[in-house]
């Protein structure tokens, strides 16, 4: 693994926070039932993506291939000196 895939692991988490507010935001203007179903998959699409981003970074941080505390700045770092990282 390499600081490119925790790159794109934080920004699957970003783009399921986005898709969420996208979803949330579109409830209240659902007018039939086809934009209801859109909304929903939105909805679903934004949780499965936070799901498994989520425990691919969990994975990346317990193999100490990402700092934990780097998720709130941003991209998760990687240890150079490990060579599965």
């Amino acid at each position: 693994m390499n600081n490119d895939a925790n790159t794109c692991i934080q920004r699957s988490l970003e783009l399921a926070d986005e898709l969420m507010g996208l979803a949330r935001s579109g409830v209240c203007c659902v007018d039939d039932d086809g934009c209801a179903l859109l909304v929903g998959v939105v909805r679903d699409c934004a949780y499965k993506i936070r799901v498994l981003a989520e425990k691919e970074r969990e994975t990346h941080i317990l193999r100490g291939c990402w700092q934990a505390e780097s998720y709130k700045q941003g991209v998760g770092l990687v240890d150079q000196s490990r060579p599965e990282c």
